[in-house]
């Protein structure tokens, strides 16, 4: 399949495609006459990954690797998995840096609600 239906099949635009073959995102797409992209199922696929991996937060550069590992073969599994086991570590203190943050907020909205009751009790609106 052309560019064009493999945007849409991945809900991502040509340009995207274009630089996540450029960077390194996914392997090289095979090309047939004229050098026009040749998306393969497999192809797609791997765009899903990436695009599902990018969601949850990972790192270009966490993903190039992986890439690259990937294309090398089934000899760098142990290393994608470390690529993972580090991305995921990352996440889990970014997920617990929002949770205090949020609780944080949580409190300075609660105070300011206990004011706002307090002033409209002192006025006697409750």
């Amino acid at each position: 399949m052309n560019i064009s239906q493999a945007a849409k099949r991945t809900e991502l635009s040509a340009v995207t495609l274009r630089y996540y073959e450029k960077v390194g995102l996914i392997p090289p797409i095979a090309r047939k006459n004229g050098s026009v992209r040749d998306y393969a199922l497999q192809d797609i696929e791997w765009i899903k990954f990436i695009k599902c991996m990018r969601s949850a937060g990972l790192s270009i550069e966490a993903l190039v690797s992986y890439t690259a590992l990937f294309i090398e073969g089934q000899d760098t599994e142990e290393q994608r998995q470390q690529i993972l086991q580090d991305e995921r570590k990352s996440l889990q203190e970014k997920y617990q840096e929002l949770g205090a943050t949020l609780q944080r907020l949580d409190q300075k909205i609660e105070f300011y609600e206990l004011r706002q009751n307090e002033k409209m009790l002192a006025n006697g609106k409750i």
